[in-house]
């Protein structure tokens, strides 16, 4: 392995977030030796774009991660189950973006404006966080740091892209349909999600949260390492195709005033306040999409408690969701000299 220049492997390189990863590799200018994509039998020998030129799509076996360094994994729980402890033990570090390995107490979940610090004892796999629950926790720890957050209740409103190519265009076939008069039959989503929001993202589980909703629970307080903190969550699908959008309303020990978070915030890594109501200036999906920073506004003190603070957050789940969480990861375990397997 070359510490300066890594070879990277890009697993599920066929999917959204997969060819995401290619585009964030190369605008992000990681330096990396060589970059190969990989993907299931039926993608093998398709052509994928990375720095302007077509790549072929390798077939996905046991013995593909021989003489990689990192592995970036967008391909489903039941491949990374399969694949990443393979390819940890032949020395690659794999950046797993499934929930295959997130609550794993063996495996760093890293938002590295959060905890970086958590990489230095991986064993070889790193869990990449939901992408909800990403841009949630980048906005809240600066805030946690100082005034301690006792208590997060969220309420998200998720593209589609989350779910992947086909409800990419679901969406798109259903809006053209029932434009033109056309009767739809819903596929990915049990119901028409086209001028609809669905209040389901996930299975139900038996507490009655879906497990999107469980996932931002236990992810949050994993990633902020305070088991104390209470949260609870509502997640919906709504019918826009990139960028996640969330109503954060958390209690904090400390009081904090608006400016004092909207200075807080302004001053954090990775996030970009936009918080001028007068001016109807606030984060939205549309201004978010294709972007890698976290966008925070529509800040108020919440007059229903002592210490309460509502947010409106928005990002690009395909990229800090996912995609750029991924390769910042990468850069970051670069940086510390820890990209290597631990014997």
């Amino acid at each position: 392995m070359s510490a300066k220049n890594p070879k990277v492997a890009v697993v599920g390189a066929t999917g959204a977030v997969g060819r995401e990863m290619l585009e964030v590799l190369a605008q992000r200018e990681f330096p990396a030796a060589e970059v190969v994509p990989f993907a299931s039998s039926r993608s093998a020998g398709s052509k994928v774009e990375f720095k302007g030129a077509e790549l072929t799509v390798r077939e996905l076996k046991e013995d593909s991660f021989a003489g990689f360094d990192l592995a970036l994994f967008s391909a489903g729980g039941s491949t990374s189950e399969k694949f990443a402890p393979l390819a940890a033990k032949a020395g690659c570090v794999v950046v797993d973006n499934s929930s295959a390995w997130r609550m794993d107490p063996k495996c760093p979940l890293v938002v590295p404006e959060v905890n970086p610090n958590d990489l230095s004892w991986h064993k070889g796999i790193i869990a990449n966080p939901n992408c909800s629950t990403i841009q949630m926790v980048v906005a809240l720890k600066p805030l946690h740091d100082v005034a301690r957050i006792k208590r997060i209740v969220v309420s998200t409103y998720q593209a589609v892209s989350g779910t992947g190519q086909k409800a990419i265009a679901e969406l798109e076939g259903q809006v053209v349909r029932l434009m033109n008069g056309k009767e739809i039959e819903p596929k990915v989503y049990p119901y028409q999600i086209a001028f609809n929001c669905l209040p389901q993202i996930d299975v139900f589980l038996d507490n009655g949260y879906t497990k999107e909703e469980m996932k931002m629970v236990n992810e949050t307080k994993k990633i902020m390492g305070d088991d104390s903190i209470r949260v609870t969550a509502t997640t919906v699908r709504v019918p826009v195709f990139y960028g996640h959008s969330e109503s954060v309303n958390i209690e904090t020990e400390k009081k904090l005033t608006v400016e004092e978070v909207r200075q807080i915030l302004a001053s954090a890594p990775g996030i970009i306040v936009e918080d001028f109501p007068e001016k109807k200036i606030y984060p939205m999906a549309v201004n978010a999409a294709g972007q890698d920073d976290v966008f925070v506004g529509r800040i108020r003190e919440d007059e229903s408690i002592e210490n309460g603070i509502n947010l409106w957050v928005v990002a690009d789940n395909i990229r800090k969701g996912a995609a750029t969480n991924a390769v910042q990861i990468g850069e970051e375990l670069l940086r510390r000299n820890l990209l290597r397997v631990p014997s």
